[in-house]
């Protein structure tokens, strides 16, 4: 392990090196030298030398205005060269000798735990080939790096790979390196930030980008390496047909609170999908075509395509003619409606039937070596991504739908249905689901607000149904909700079922969910209407924001406890979907400890959950990066079904209904009832300011207001900015202050060491704060923070000097993370990097509030790039 520790320094200090000579190669060897002597200072301020703070502060403040951006540059780019350096690190290759990573192990290691406890060879196979997994892909903006210099990030990781060789020669490795430095080179003569915010179709061919690029590699492979563990450990293996992991998306389908995306966007966004599944699969079949030129085939295959000589590549050819033109006709639907000719696919067996039909036939002919090579990989493929890519999920807010009745209830002189109590609303909607006729007559003519509404649901009841997920209903909170989406779609047209899903949000929305799925599921034909599962979403974001990570985490693991009792005395399926974020303030963390922390039954071998923003490249922008998070995905969800956690005791229930009653009085009495709150929030951190960073296509506010109008994300990432992390601990402090005074000292150890859901929540609590900086948040305040708002500050950075305090105390450690050195020792080595960008960002935030920075300008290019630089040495921003 000290070994590969020593490889990673290695490959930081080389790219920092490489870093080092391109700038001087631009700015000169004096302009290098001042980034060192920035450098030096930090890392001697940050062991407690007060002459090393000292001449970080001077040099920083001799900066000329031309100087700020450079430098600035240089620190956000050697932040993202030791994030590649890690990443690579975590895929890197290792001699024999060497233990294999966690993530590559893991699914082994529990298929043999499993059959030493018992479990048959059958009951393994048959649970791993029915698992239904599914990451939906979201385009929130917390992506701050712009595609063009991800692809170079990418491609500095092949190169470290090529250098990870002991039997270089000396020529091969200088080539190697001088690759790396041009690369290196080309990323720092391109801009980070963009220029303008993409529009909802850049951020769906972005979710492609990462299909194309890295999942489509790492999917064969881990269902590869998937049915080897499994035949390891049982003899058996997946199903050709097995997918146990699929990808849905939100990009181009989310329009809750972003006026950008609309139905015309939507339709767009469901062709070009096809355009690139056709795409792709004509790659992988011209591959193949050329590569199955053998004679000899069974007699199902000689069916289809006669005496032809070469069989496999006869049957082949259709294909891809087919593909063709599907391809061309998914190009020409974008610009105009066109009728989709005989040739075109529709139904994934269209795609899978021939593939299978060359598997089988070169396994029946002794060729079964070559059957389980690429064309294995292809036929995997297929039954991930179909047809369709990945699925387009619809979000819309709940509101949106009751306006859009109210103005047809409205016009049919029944009156308003916003006004309408909940029973007055489903005694409508019951009856006008359950009446043949249209709901409006021809002449109708809407608004502009219900007209897209509907359009939406036009699109929804148009498009093929393996090409669209859930419609997800945000602020959902009564039955009514759901009918009324079932009711818009049917006005539509739509004849076939669609998962219509209530999203429960705030604190309240998640108390009554459970009451809300009783009544929805016991509704008069409401069950024949539901085919298959009933989904509901959690929502961890706007709960978080509502109540404080404590509260809404205890409100949210017990809305899915009563929604696993619910659906299992209606006897219907149950399937949760999390709508997880990046950073802990918004439910996120490592995705495997979360996934064993879900109450007992919640899991069932159905999974749903978002990936938001970086965390998608991060996690799946390569493909072995990819590979390692899907295992811990399917091992999490397979361990949490056949072997779910406990039952949490009577007592801890009792102290989590204590602390989080605690929890929420105290993030509420600062968040929402301290009169300075708002007003300090907006000059301490770069709120006002991120609403110009070009980051997503949706606005950071959903309307005009206070921190209530903020949108989740950026209140977490401008926290985040500032190193006070408040969102993700505030809170926590009083309730586990309290319950150590209530003499609950030794009953919180026991839910520590025996309840995964409260030991996960200690350790992300951990994390947040180590990565939290009240030194740095307090340089914020001094510099940028009027005097009447500084005593509230100080009292902010006291209440995190406490949770501090507590979680030492609760874990038994002098310091946070002694049990984890390698994620200490990352922050303690980023700390030297980000303190330099921190005091510059303060600098320029005061310079640009004095100056009211011209957008475009220097100055606000600088700023935005220590925003870039900040969140990349986080790892996360929202």
């Amino acid at each position: 392990m000290a070994e590969i520790d020593a490889r990673l320094r290695e490959e930081v200090h080389l790219l920092g090196e490489l870093l080092g000579n391109t700038i001087r190669h631009q700015l000169g060897s004096a302009f290098v030298d001042k980034i060192e002597a920035i450098r030096q200072g930090s890392k001697a301020g940050r062991q407690g030398s007060v002459a090393g703070e000292q001449q970080l502060r001077t040099t920083l403040d001799g900066l000329s205005d031309d100087e700020l951006l450079p430098v600035a540059r240089a620190f956000n780019q050697f932040l993202n060269l030791a994030n590649i350096a890690e990443q690579y690190h975590r895929i890197r290759r290792r001699r024999p000798d060497e233990p294999r990573p966690f993530e590559n192990r893991v699914l082994d290691e529990l298929l043999q735990r499993f059959k030493a406890d018992g479990l048959s060879s059958e009951q393994l196979a048959r649970q791993l080939a029915r698992l239904d997994i599914e990451l939906v892909l979201t385009a929130h903006p917390t992506e701050v790096q712009r595609r063009t210099l991800i692809q170079k990030y990418d491609a500095m990781a092949a190169q470290l790979a090529a250098l990870d060789h002991t039997d270089l020669s000396a020529s091969e490795r200088e080539q190697s390196q001088l690759r790396l430095q041009r690369l290196i080179a080309e990323a720092w003569h391109t801009e980070e930030i963009r220029r303008n915010r993409p529009s909802p179709v850049d951020e769906a061919k972005w979710g492609f980008a990462v299909i194309e690029h890295s999942l489509w590699q790492a999917i064969p492979n881990f269902m590869r390496r998937t049915d080897q563990a499994l035949h390891a450990a049982t003899g058996l293996r997946l199903p050709l047909e097995s997918a146990p992991i699929r990808f849905a998306s939100w990009m181009g389908g989310d329009r809750d609170g972003n006026p950008n995306v609309t139905a015309p966007v939507s339709r767009k966004v469901l062709l070009l999908a096809r355009w690139m599944a056709a795409d792709l699969y004509l790659r992988d079949i011209e591959h193949l075509a050329a590569e199955l030129a053998m004679q000899q085939a069974n007699d199902a295959l000689r069916g289809q395509v006669g005496d032809s000589p070469e069989p496999y590549r006869a049957l082949l050819k259709r294909l891809r003619d087919r593909l063709r033109a599907t391809r061309a006709w998914a190009e020409a639907a974008l610009d105009s409606d066109v009728v989709a000719g005989p040739q075109v696919l529709h139904d994934n067996r269209e795609l899978l039937d021939p593939l299978e039909l060359c598997y089988q036939s070169l396994h029946e002919c002794g060729m079964g070596v070559i059957a389980e090579g690429a064309l294995l990989d292809t036929l995997r493929r297929a039954a991930t991504f179909g047809l369709f890519l990945v699925r387009l999920d619809i979000r819309q807010d709940s509101a949106r739908h009751a306006a859009a009745l109210s103005e047809i209830t409205d016009y049919l002189g029944l009156g308003c249905y916003a006004a309408w109590d909940e029973e007055a609303r489903l005694a409508f909607l019951q009856r006008e689901l359950d009446n043949r006729r249209p709901l409006l007559p021809a002449q109708h003519r809407p608004s502009a607000e219900t007209a897209e509404v509907l359009a939406t649901c036009r699109v929804v009841a148009e498009a093929p149904a393996a090409s669209l997920g859930s419609y997800v209903i945000s602020m959902a909170g009564a039955p009514s909700d759901v009918l009324a989406v079932q009711l818009l779609l049917k006005e539509a047209g739509l004849q076939r079922p669609i998962r219509v899903v209530p999203l429960f949000e705030t604190l309240a929305d998640l108390d009554s969910a459970g009451p809300a799925i009783d009544r929805l599921l016991g509704l008069p034909g409401y069950r024949a209407r539901l085919h298959g599962p009933q989904e509901v979403m959690i929502g961890y974001s706007d709960s978080a924001k509502d109540a404080g990570t404590l509260a809404a985490a205890w409100a949210q693991y017990r809305a899915q406890e009563s929604l696993v009792d619910i659906c299992r005395k209606h006897e219907v399926e149950l399937l949760l979907f999390h709508g997880r974020g990046g950073t802990v303030g918004r439910g996120g963390g490592p995705a495997h400890a979360a996934i064993l922390s879900q109450p007992p039954g919640s899991v069932a071998g159905r999974f749903r959950t978002t990936e938001q923003g970086e965390m998608i490249r991060f996690k799946f922008g390569l493909p072995d990066l990819a590979e390692q998070n899907l295992n811990l995905y399917l091992a999490a969800v397979l361990e949490a079904t056949l072997s779910p956690p406990p039952t949490p005791e009577p007592a801890w229930c009792e102290v989590m209904d204590r602390l989080a009653a605690d929890g929420v009085d105290a993030y509420r009495a600062v968040v929402r009832e301290h009169p300075q709150f708002v007003e300090y929030f907006r000059q301490a951190t770069p709120e006002q300011e991120l609403g110009r960073l070009p980051l997503g296509s949706r606005p950071a506010k959903r309307r005009a207001g206070g921190v209530e109008s903020l949108r989740a994300i950026p209140w977490i990432f401008a926290w985040t900015q500032t190193r006070l992390m408040l969102p993700a601990w505030l809170g926590w402090e009083r309730a586990l202050g309290n319950a150590l005074q209530r003499g609950e000292g030794e009953l919180l150890e026991q839910m520590r060491e025996r309840w995964p859901f409260f030991r996960t929540r200690i350790d992300m609590l951990e994390m947040v704060l180590a990565k939290a900086d009240a030194s740095i948040a307090g340089l914020y305040d001094e510099r940028l923070v009027e005097s009447a708002l500084l005593p509230l500050g100080a009292h902010l950075r006291d209440l995190l000097s406490q949770s501090t305090t507590i979680v030492l105390g609760l874990t038994g450690q002098s310091e946070l993370l002694t049990h984890s050195p390698e994620t200490r020792e990352a922050i303690i080595v980023r700390n030297i990097y980000l303190d330099p960008l921190h005091l510059l960002q303060m600098e320029l935030l005061a310079r640009s509030r004095q100056r009211e920075a011209i957008s475009g300008s220097a100055l606000e290019q600088a700023l935005l790039v220590s925003v870039a630089g900040i969140a990349a040495g986080l790892r996360n921003t929202g």
